[in-house]
């Protein structure tokens, strides 16, 4: 499935943005993807506020040597929250440990994620978010626009599906934002300004979605 152009447009112009605020040496493309659905389809109801609302499994590649930590956005940037000025965040992730090539299935609700279930790292299959290069110190954590996990899509069955965008960014730093300051806006806001001049990878997977038909 074809990307619609203002989606394309979009995507382009988010890519602009990192590249402005990659500082030092340029942006390297990456792969994100995930067994759950392809890029441009449809997100299956179990990973959907209608199904069970379980956070889909994600794997990466080409991440830059330099990479300390990763940081991982899902929006709908067909929907709009607060004023109306900034698309509906349904799960942000960061401190991922720059060892990491992926993200199970299911991972627990919480401000900070315990990662037990065996996930990729550079160079072999363990467990554990810690050690090795890229360790991020502060641990992993998430929040959505309705709390410290992921929020599932659920565009309405009356009108079109709406895209849903993943966005990972490779980061030569590990940043240490609290999770749930003041609001999720503000969290959001910290954990970008603290990323500029630190994007050193970028990676996007969008899937669509729309509820089922009463």
């Amino acid at each position: 499935m074809k990307l619609a152009p203002m989606l394309a447009l979009l995507i382009l112009c988010a890519g602009d943005l990192a590249a402005q605020r990659g500082g030092r040496g340029g942006i390297r493309n990456m792969t994100l993807t995930s067994s759950a659905f392809q890029d441009g389809g449809m997100i299956p109801d179990k990973h959907a506020q209608p199904g069970r609302d379980v956070s889909p499994p994600l794997s990466w590649s080409g991440a830059p040597d330099s990479t300390a930590s990763f940081v991982l956005l899902l929006h709908d940037i067909d929907a709009v929250s607060g004023d109306g000025t900034a698309d509906v965040l349904h799960w942000m992730v960061w401190g991922i440990p720059g060892t990491m090539l992926s993200l199970p299935e299911g991972l627990p609700q919480g401000p900070t994620i315990p990662i037990s279930a065996p996930v990729q790292v550079a160079g072999a299959v363990g467990g554990g978010g810690g050690g090795g290069r890229g360790g991020a110190g502060g641990g992993i954590r998430q929040l959505s626009v309705s709390g410290p996990y992921y929020r599932g899509p659920a565009a309405p069955s009356t009108g079109p599906a709406h895209h849903y965008v993943f966005e990972l960014y490779a980061l030569d730093v590990n940043i240490n934002v609290q999770s749930g300051i003041v609001s999720t806006a503000v969290t959001r806001d910290a954990v970008m300004d603290a990323m500029k001049t630190h994007i050193r990878g970028k990676a996007v997977l969008v899937g669509l979605y729309r509820r089922p038909a009463p």
